[in-house]
């Protein structure tokens, strides 16, 4: 980096995270206020002690888009970490995509929006980047478009976008694949996994990718008005990974393939079974992401090693023994 580079990026500002209570957005809150940004915590009412420390907490109801377009008054960025239960996207993902897309363009700030791999339908692109024709093939993933179709012409209007796209999310506690199936059993010394063993899956260590969004809002102001990137995060088959859990813990771990097909069978009638079913192929189709362009951008992309990451998101699970 060199002499006076810093001075031409906004290297800290004011930041509203949306959603601060989340997984993403606790992750993403926390890695702004450790760089020096003011950071506005939104929450849920009542969700104020799941909010990070050191951040100015917020609570209203995100659906309500007048108070937050007030709450990002003097925002720099707004970040749209909102993210409702699975079996709430069809009814709740876009109007909360329009409250944030509305309380940017209101407050002059630039939107960051953690995308992911749901555009992308059956068969899946074994490689993915900016490029790559989105063809959905589940409701999530035609909503995941259709959210940022809304974001394109919110860019056309003015509003600057940024959207960061990456795998599933592993780290940052409870709350992912990695403990709800794969781990869920590891007291008894089983593991679970939802896809083939031997076929490549795209993961994010949760603290990268957090750390990737700063770097991109320091250097907001050289981006064009839509910027879209892709995350090189761990691609890795779900062997690997299994095996990097047995590693971690020192265990011996059997592992056993998670049930599809009783989700596949209950899905007419348990509305969770239902939306798991059509992102299933996500499990079954190698893929990765290729970061190319956000290396060419911010040029070393933060990558904890495969196996510290994983050895840390146990140890925040399940404690450091």
């Amino acid at each position: 980096m060199g002499v006076g580079y810093e001075k031409e990026l906004d290297v800290s500002g004011r930041i509203l995270v949306l959603g601060a209570a989340g997984r993403f957005g606790y992750a993403a809150a926390e890695a702004f206020r450790d760089a020096k940004w003011t950071v506005a915590s939104l929450v849920r009412p009542g969700a104020a002690p799941r909010a990070p420390a050191g951040t100015e907490v917020i609570e209203l109801d995100a659906h309500d888009h007048a108070a937050v377009s007030a709450a990002a008054r003097g925002a720099d960025v707004v970040l749209h970490a909102l993210n409702p239960t699975l079996t709430r996207w069809s009814r709740q993902a876009l109007p909360l995509a329009y409250s944030a897309i509305t309380a940017a363009e209101t407050a002059g700030a630039t939107l960051m929006f953690p995308g992911n791999l749901y555009n992308y339908g059956s068969p899946l692109p074994p490689v993915i980047d900016e490029k790559t024709p989105m063809q959905p093939s589940s409701r999530k993933g035609k909503l995941r478009v259709a959210i940022e179709e809304r974001m394109a012409e919110a860019a056309e209007r003015g509003v600057r976008i940024i959207i960061l796209r990456s795998g599933d999310f592993f780290g940052g506690g409870h709350g992912s694949w990695l403990d709800l199936v794969i781990t869920n059993e590891i007291r008894r010394n089983r593991l679970g996994y939802p896809g083939l063993l031997d076929e490549m899956h795209e993961w994010a260590y949760l603290p990268d990718v957090a750390t990737a969004m700063v770097r991109l809002a320091a250097m907001r102001g050289q981006l064009t008005q839509l910027e879209t990137f892709g995350f090189p995060g761990h691609a890795v088959t779900g062997r690997e990974f299994t095996t990097a859990i047995a590693r971690a813990t020192s265990r011996k771990l059997a592992v056993k393939p998670m049930g599809w097909w009783l989700i596949h069978a209950l899905r007419p009638i348990v509305p969770l079974c239902r939306e798991l079913s059509e992102i299933a192929y996500l499990w079954d189709q190698p893929h990765r992401i290729d970061g190319s362009k956000l290396k060419a951008k911010i040029g070393d992309v933060p990558h904890t090693r495969f196996d510290i990451a994983v050895a840390r998101a146990l140890a925040e699970l399940y404690g450091a023994g």
